[in-house]
C-alpha cells in the first residue's frame, strides 16, 4: 500500500495567492500609469475584500484583479455573488473612511493571462438596482 502523500494542497493554496498578489502588483502599476491614486490594497473587512481601491479625480473606484490562463477566463471568474461582496465591502470602507462620502463610485475590474497586456475594464458592473 502506497502511503506517499498526494499533492500538497497547502502548497497550491501558496502557489496561487503568490500569482495572485504578483498580478495585484501589476494591477496597482497599470492604473498609476493611469493616473489613478492607490488608496488601499487588499482591503478586508467581514463583507469581503476588494484587491484595490483607487481614486481619480472626485470618483473612488473598487477594483478587481482576476488573473487566469485567459482574459475570457478571467473575466467569468467574476460572479454576481463576487460583485455583491465587494459592493458590500466598498460601502463598509466608505463608512469607514467619511472622506469619501459623496464620491463618486465605480467598480472596474482587471484581467491578467499570461504573455497578454493586462486588460482594464472600466464600469465592469453596477450594483444591483443601478442603471
Amino acid at each position: 500500500m502506497n502511503n506517499s502523500p498526494g499533492p500538497d494542497g497547502l502548497a497550491v493554496r501558496r502557489a496561487a495567492y503568490k500569482r495572485g498578489r504578483g498580478a495585484e502588483r501589476r494591477a496597482a502599476w497599470l492604473l498609476r500609469a493611469k493616473g489613478y491614486r492607490i488608496v488601499a490594497r487588499g482591503y478586508r473587512c467581514r463583507a469581503g475584500e476588494i484587491d484595490i481601491i483607487a481614486r481619480r479625480g472626485a470618483v473612488l473606484v473598487a477594483v478587481e484583479v482576476k488573473a487566469r490562463g485567459t482574459l475570457s477566463a478571467a473575466a467569468e471568474a467574476i460572479d454576481q455573488r463576487q460583485r455583491d461582496r465587494i459592493t458590500r465591502a466598498l460601502s463598509d470602507f466608505m463608512v469607514r473612511k467619511p472622506d469619501y462620502a459623496g464620491w463618486d463610485i465605480r467598480f472596474d475590474a482587471i484581467l491578467i493571462s499570461p504573455w497578454r497586456r493586462p486588460q482594464h475594464i472600466v464600469d465592469a458592473w453596477r450594483p444591483d438596482g443601478e442603471n
